[in-house]
């Protein structure tokens, strides 16, 4: 059966307003990435450095990709050259490795910090605010990364009945921290808030989220028993 994307992503569009979506692309071929491009997504995420190298050393010009992933420390070197941005930093010494890297090869790397909203110790993020407004501070003296906002993912160790109330709780605190960190650092850009995916992005959008990252209700379930 051939994916009709166009018409999937027009009805996810509808329904986000100003938020800006992106096609999570992870375990999908160049094939099925380039037909949703051609549908008309210019934003894509990527949640592994193997297959960002692999799928990506081309793409079209106006083609947008983030890397999505919780990042290591030692694939930094690999992925700063290939992506638009960052969205998974989650440490001040990733930050660190980010600029330098970018540094190196001459350009400024736009990343989000990735803040851990349901305290759960399976997802990244940072667990403090202090923790998080460090990482804000040193930024002024790296030369090679530029902020541009946070993002979390709901909580994904709870039940199932209260996973609606949980992530909402989860991207109001979001929200505010963002509100909070606009007040604190008035020169640095909080412009994106990305938070929903697509099991809960209309709960992001209802929270403010410019930004949702959404795979399977834009590709379809894949059934991975075969």
């Amino acid at each position: 059966m051939v994916m009709d994307y166009k018409s999937v992503i027009q009805d996810i569009e509808s329904s986000i307003g100003s938020a800006r979506l992106m096609a999570v692309s992870k375990t999908r071929t160049i094939e099925e990435i380039m037909a949703v491009y051609e549908a008309g997504v210019r934003l894509f995420g990527e949640n592994h450095v193997q297959e960002i190298v692999a799928k990506f050393k081309t793409k079209p010009a106006d083609l947008e990709l983030h890397m999505i992933g919780h990042l290591q420390s030692n694939k930094v070197g690999k992925v700063v050259p290939l992506v638009d941005m960052i969205e998974s930093v989650d440490s001040l010494h990733l930050l660190q490795k980010i600029s330098n890297a970018a540094e190196k090869c001459g350009k400024v790397m736009d990343v989000l910090l990735e803040y851990n909203t349901s305290n759960e110790a399976a997802k990244s993020g940072f667990l403090t605010k202090d923790e998080l407004f460090e990482c804000i501070e040193a930024s002024a003296f790296m030369a090679g990364v530029r902020i541009r906002g946070l993002m979390t993912v709901g909580p994904v160790d709870c039940d199932a009945s209260q996973k609606d109330e949980l992530t909402d709780r989860a991207f109001k605190e979001l929200a505010a921290l963002r509100d909070e960190c606009r007040s604190r650092f008035a020169d640095v850009d909080f412009s994106i808030l990305s938070m929903g995916m697509s099991g809960d992005y209309m709960i992001g959008v209802r929270n403010g989220s410019t930004e949702v990252r959404i795979g399977t209700a834009i590709f379809g379930a894949r059934d991975y028993s075969k």
